[in-house]
């Protein structure tokens, strides 16, 4: 996919998600790529990267980042998650400035994924694992694929509330309400291990990964950024564990625990995986599966989109069960948990 088609989609889809300030900006960058502008050398060698891979999200996340850092002070009178207010005309014309005065460390940026591990995906997360533990009662070893800074592994210190039902402490400082619409059950959740990977993990704890977390966060969506901080502090007290190391290898490590469930699970991170690693993972977990047994059981969890049809695309959270391999989708959810609803169980 060319490069002004890749930010046209991400322009729609940053509108359809609620964030126009970031719509307008990617289709300000397709204007100014079209006409040979600073965005050219900017993106030059992402010429024919996948929808997937997110350039424009990347691009947009390394700029915000040197906002966050304050070290892009021209820009910050335009980004409402320091206190300012988006003026396209404005805005574009600090934006492209910061292109052009700061291109080599943007540039050194891109390379790095889009690392936000949106806390708003942990209700789908959270949700599944509870339909998981109504299956197998046991206390659940959280392994995590994609981690990020780990955020979601402490996602049963959320709280939710749906439908006059509530889970999760009633003091968290994240609170998804209304978090989702359908049954999910009521059930006893202790998690005795939290461990996740990623190829360059951040430290939540740290200022310089609580800024690299907020880079990927859209400038105006203000709810995310409230989820992001509220979840940077359940960090600071509920400890999680995770490693520098590439998914394939992570998942061939794991091994199952007797009197424990095994769970890995992931979100929106599959597409950052070459075709030839996620038949290694899938290989890997139905290798582990194939030992599982009713007293070591493992389950693979995840919210990642499928498509549906030439254009379209549809984020499924589905459950996968070892012993036996059995596999149902749970739910449906927009790509940043939102809108989250369950299916109706069979009866």
């Amino acid at each position: 996919m060319d490069v002004v088609t890749a930010l046209q989609r991400q322009a729609i889809a940053c509108e359809d998600l609620g964030s126009p300030m970031y719509a307008e900006l990617l289709r300000l960058l397709v204007d100014d790529y079209e006409v040979g502008g600073v965005s050219v050398q900017a993106l030059a060698g992402y010429e024919d990267r996948s929808f997937g891979e997110a350039i424009g999200l990347r691009l947009l996340g390394a700029v915000h980042g040197l906002v966050l850092a304050g070290t892009a002070p021209e820009l910050a009178a335009f980004y409402p998650s320091v206190g300012g207010t988006w003026d396209a005309v404005l805005g574009w014309e600090a934006f492209e400035q910061v292109l052009r005065s700061r291109i080599g460390e943007v540039r050194s940026l891109l390379t790095q994924p889009p690392q936000t591990n949106e806390v708003g995906r942990a209700g789908a997360l959270y949700g599944g694992l509870l339909h998981l533990v109504e299956l197998t009662p046991l206390p659940v070893r959280l392994f995590e694929i994609g981690a990020s800074g780990g955020l979601n592994l402490r996602a049963d210190h959320f709280r939710y509330v749906a439908g006059g039902a509530q889970y999760g402490p009633a003091d968290s400082p994240v609170v998804f309400d209304p978090a989702w619409t359908g049954a999910v059950p009521s059930v006893g959740l202790r998690i005795a291990e939290r461990v996740g990977c990623d190829i360059t993990p951040i430290d939540p704890l740290t200022p310089d990964g609580q800024v690299a977390l907020t880079s990927y966060v859209w400038p105006d969506m203000t709810e995310r950024l409230d989820r992001l901080r509220g979840a940077i502090a359940v960090a600071r007290r509920v400890p999680a564990d995770v490693r520098r190391e590439d998914a394939v290898s992570f998942v061939r490590g794991l091994e199952l625990s007797e009197g424990h469930v095994t769970v890995v699970w992931h979100s929106i991170m599959w597409q950052y995986l070459s075709h030839s690693d996620r038949d290694a993972v899938e290989a890997a977990l139905a290798a582990l599966g194939a030992r599982a047994t009713p007293s070591a059981p493992l389950a693979h969890l995840r919210l990642e989109p499928h498509r549906q049809g030439p254009e379209g695309w549809e984020y499924l959270v589905d459950l996968q069960t070892w012993p036996g391999g059995d596999r149902r989708v749970l739910g449906r959810a927009a790509p940043h948990g939102q809108a989250l609803v369950w299916n109706t169980p069979v009866s």
